[in-house]
């Protein structure tokens, strides 16, 4: 892909996913979620689709972005293994837990190793006082995109497969949010897609978007589903 035209850009995210929460080879006595169904939109026909593993490590108290990026620096030096880690809140019903996410993880039993990375460098984790089976959450994460601009409103992450952003014209909490993509999957007969509502800074203005997952991100196939989100706004 060329990359000319790139732009990386400061935002948020949010999303809705099933997490529980787990105990083996995390860091001892820690609060560790997973996402159950990540991207619950598209991988939603069962056990056999292969679904990325995301983990959320919650943190002993409310550290900046700049100082998780800082200590991130400092463990991939050390932590020979690969791995993304981004900074968010789980909200569980009227609990907010400080997360670090991470995927990308070679290894489902290195998270507990990666965690004590981060302990030696300054990130603490929170004790497990709590267990969870099964919750649906609502996951907001601090993030920079790096992003290609495809057409008008519809960028392509440089990074990430089957991420793709569609600007919408204005804000929307998180209810209206997902009754537009209710109302858009409704009328939608192309490929499946998992939605998530989010906004990044860019020429000195803010851009709302809806996150789009899919394994289809042709030009052709976002100009119209960009195309369906804008007529069914209200």
């Amino acid at each position: 892909m060329e990359l000319k035209n790139a732009i990386q850009v400061f935002g948020t995210l949010t999303k809705q996913e099933p997490v529980f929460t787990i105990d083996e080879k995390v860091l001892p006595g820690t609060l560790v979620f997973e996402a159950l169904a990540p991207f619950p939109g598209y991988y939603n026909d069962g056990p056999d689709a292969t679904k990325p593993i995301y983990m959320y490590p919650a943190l002993a108290q409310q550290y900046t972005l700049m100082d998780v990026l800082k200590a991130t620096e400092k463990v991939e030096k050390v932590f020979h293994e690969t791995f993304d880690a981004g900074k968010g809140v789980i909200q569980v019903y009227d609990l907010s837990y400080q997360v670090l996410r991470i995927r990308h993880l070679n290894r489902y039993d290195l998270i507990g190793q990666l965690q004590q990375a981060y302990e030696e460098h300054g990130i603490l984790f929170l004790k497990k006082h709590k267990k969870y089976m099964e919750e649906s959450v609502q996951i907001n994460l601090e993030k920079f995109f790096n992003l290609t601009p495809l057409d008008e409103g519809i960028y392509l992450d440089n990074k990430e497969d089957y991420h793709a952003y569609l600007e919408l014209p204005k804000e929307h909490s998180w209810k209206e949010f997902n009754e537009l993509t209710d109302r858009v999957k409704y009328n939608w007969e192309e490929s499946k897609f998992d939605a998530a509502m989010g906004a990044f800074y860019y020429q000195d203005r803010l851009h709302d978007f809806v996150r789009i997952y899919s394994n289809k991100l042709d030009l052709e196939y976002l100009k119209c589903l960009r195309k369906l989100y804008l007529e069914k706004i209200k």
